[in-house]
């Protein structure tokens, strides 16, 4: 199964591909799609839903998991990045690729195996169960990785789907 993760926002949306054969985890691509401050809110959105577009024909992934929005402050960047998050999963919808969602809690639970883990210890473990050199820079990528190895950990066990 191949598995896009996204860890959305609009200055910075993490993207990570990964290939799941059910017992290990193989990375395909991660990275970022970055957006330039005070260009217009507009443009920034075409920028991610072109990258999208891009990451979409490319990788062609069965899946995308993204991480579930929690905000308790600022209600403008909540608003933004939720719109950010649309666009993304606007780009899964128009291909029919089913979306799955999930908290924090239940990424840092999946990948680190306690829902209270330090965000050091999921990117951490995420170099180790992909089997890489280093932890994926920047922190957007190597969460978004962290959020597709949880879909990968949960989908046998529960329909997590949007």
């Amino acid at each position: 199964m191949r598995i896009l993760g996204i860890d959305p926002g609009y200055a910075i949306v993490g993207f990570g591909v990964v290939d799941y054969d059910g017992r290990k985890f193989t990375p395909v691509e991660y990275g970022a799609i970055l957006t330039e401050a005070h260009t217009p809110f507009t443009e920034r959105l075409r920028a991610i839903h072109t990258d999208m577009e891009f990451i979409f024909e490319k990788f062609r992934p069965e899946c995308m998991a993204v991480e579930k929005l929690f905000f308790t402050t600022n209600q403008k960047t909540a608003i933004d990045v939720a719109q950010a998050r649309g666009i993304t999963v606007l780009s899964a919808a128009k291909r029919d690729i089913p979306v799955y969602e999930y908290t924090p809690l239940q990424v840092k639970s999946a990948v680190v195996g306690y829902g209270k883990a330090e965000k050091q210890q999921v990117m951490e473990m995420t170099k180790q169960l992909l089997g890489l050199s280093h932890i994926p820079r920047p922190d957007d990528a190597a969460d978004a990785l962290a959020i597709a190895i949880c879909h990968g950990h949960t989908v046998r066990w529960s329909d997590a789907r949007i």
